[in-house]
C-alpha cells in the first residue's frame, strides 16, 4: 500500500462521472466475459447474484456513482473513489465507515491478465458483487471498525484477516466449494488454481491460523482458507481479535510455503 503506483487515479467530471475511453471499454468487456464464463460453475451463488444485482454488463466501464446507489439500495454499503494506493489507516477508516475504496483507474493492455496493484475491474467486478450480500457487508463494516480500534501496531496482522476472506476465500456450498474472494474471481490463473486445486492446500478457517499464516501478493497462492457460510465471518469480529493477534505474535508465523521474493 506505500509504494508509487504506475498509474494515475482518474476524477471524475462535475456530474460525477469517470471519462472512459473506448479501449477502457473493450478491456472491461474482455475481462468480464472471460470471468463470468469461468465463474459459472466456480462461484459461489451470492456472488453470481451480486453481479446481477448491480447490473454490471460487458459493454462499459461501470460508473461508481451507479455502484455506490445500487449497494445502498441492498445492504447500506458504499463505495469511495481513491488513488490506486492508500495508507492501511485511510484504508480500515473508509471500511468502518461503510464505504469500500475504489481505484478509479483500468489496467492497460500489456496488463491485461495480471495487475499487482487493484485497479477498477479488480475492485467492482471483484469486490462489489458481495457487498450487496448483508451478511459480508456487515463483516466487512465490522472489521474495519475493529481495524480502526485496534490501531496501527496491529495492522499486518489483520490485514491476514483481509487476505484470507475478502481477497482469497473460498466457501463450501451444497454444489462443492466455490470461490468469493476478490483476488480469485477477478483473475483467470487464481481461479482456477483455487477451484482445480492441484497445487494448493485448503484450510478451513481458524482465526488463530490465519493470524500466523505469511502470504505473498505477486504469485498464485499456495494455501486457501475455507469457510462454510457468511454467518462465519460475521462471527469472526465477535472474537477477541486483539488478544489472538497478540497469541500469534508469541507463537510466531507458521513457515511459509513459498519462496522468498528475489529483492
Amino acid at each position: 500500500m506505500t509504494k508509487e503506483s504506475s498509474y494515475t487515479a482518474k476524477l471524475p467530471g462535475p456530474d460525477g462521472l469517470y471519462a472512459y475511453t473506448s479501449e477502457e471499454d473493450a478491456i472491461w468487456g474482455e475481462l468480464y466475459g472471460r470471468q463470468m464464463k469461468l465463474l459459472a460453475n466456480m462461484a459461489c451463488r451470492e456472488y453470481l447474484d451480486g453481479v446481477k444485482t448491480l447490473g454490471l454488463k460487458p459493454d462499459k466501464v461501470p460508473q461508481l456513482r451507479d455502484v455506490n446507489r445500487r449497494l445502498n439500495e441492498t445492504t447500506g454499503f458504499g463505495v469511495e473513489g481513491v488513488p490506486a494506493l492508500i495508507p492501511p489507516s485511510r484504508f480500515y477508516e473508509l471500511l468502518s465507515q461503510g464505504k469500500f475504496p475504489l481505484a478509479t483507474f483500468l489496467r492497460r493492455r500489456e496488463h491485461i491478465d495480471y495487475i499487482e496493484e487493484p485497479d477498477l475491474f479488480h475492485e467492482v467486478f471483484g469486490h462489489c458483487p458481495l457487498l450487496t450480500n448483508q451478511s459480508y457487508a456487515n463483516f466487512v463494516r465490522h472489521f474495519g471498525e475493529t481495524a480502526v480500534r485496534l490501531g496501527k501496531g496491529n495492522s499486518w496482522h489483520l490485514f491476514r484477516i483481509f487476505w484470507f476472506t475478502v481477497e482469497f476465500g473460498l466457501i463450501n456450498t451444497p454444489q462443492g466449494r466455490r470461490c468469493f474472494g476478490a483476488g480469485i474471481v477477478s483473475s483467470p490463473s487464481e481461479t482456477k488454481a483455487a477451484m482445480e486445486g492441484k497445487a494448493c492446500e485448503f484450510r478451513p478457517f481458524d482465526l488463530l491460523s490465519v493470524l500466523r499464516t505469511p502470504y505473498r501478493i505477486d504469485i498464485v497462492q499456495p494455501i486457501y482458507y475455507v469457510i462454510d457460510g457468511f454467518a462465519d465471518l460475521e462471527a469472526i469480529v465477535d472474537q477477541d481479535i486483539g488478544g489472538l493477534i497478540a497469541t500469534a505474535k508469541s507463537l510466531g508465523d507458521f513457515a511459509p510455503t513459498f519462496e522468498a521474493k528475489a529483492l
